[in-house]
């Protein structure tokens, strides 16, 4: 009879903790992890370590560098106005891209968030937001970011704030 207690309780835990295991692979390893997306991403970029699924990517303000970029945000402000880029419409909001750069500099896994005045999840100009996206995906000159001598994967965004249908602000 013990022996049947005893076996019962051993078997109990093992189920219970395989079903727990199922539990946690479900979430990403990070608030904020994007997964690869066949139908938004380039199958070419790679991240560092295990491919596609490489286990963990920092976000931006990890490391010594708070914002990566050859230039810095001027460069990105500065290549913004070259491009003209505004919408016919005379909307207000934000439109956030956020992205990964790999170990080589390289980016990837692209998202889109739009806002309008009020924080509220609406579209603004799906037009506009294609232009800016497009022009993010142009940006070539984001730095890798090291932590501890090993160069590492990173998110970074950028928030393009629009008053009366043009980019008035970059964030961060």
């Amino acid at each position: 009879m013990i022996k049947t207690v005893y076996l019962f309780t051993l078997l109990s835990f093992v189920l219970i903790s395989c079903q727990a295991e199922k539990n946690v692979s479900k979430y990403p390893n990070t608030v904020g992890d994007a997964a690869f997306d066949e139908k938004l991403d380039e199958a070419g970029f790679k991240k560092c370590g295990a491919g596609k699924n490489a286990p963990f990517s920092f976000q931006y303000y990890h490391g010594t560098r708070q914002f990566g970029y050859k230039g810095e945000k001027i460069a990105i402000i500065e290549q913004l106005k070259k491009e003209n880029i505004y919408s016919e419409k005379m909307i207000n909001g934000y439109i956030t891209v956020r992205f990964l750069v790999n170990c080589e500099g390289k980016t990837g896994w692209f998202r889109l968030k739009h806002m309008n005045s009020d924080l509220k999840d609406v579209l603004l100009d799906e037009e506009l937001e294609n232009k800016l996206l497009k022009f993010t995906k142009s940006l070539n000159g984001w730095m890798p970011k090291e932590i501890e001598g090993l160069k590492v994967d990173y998110y970074q965004y950028l928030t393009y704030k629009i008053e009366n249908g043009k980019v008035s602000e970059v964030l961060p």
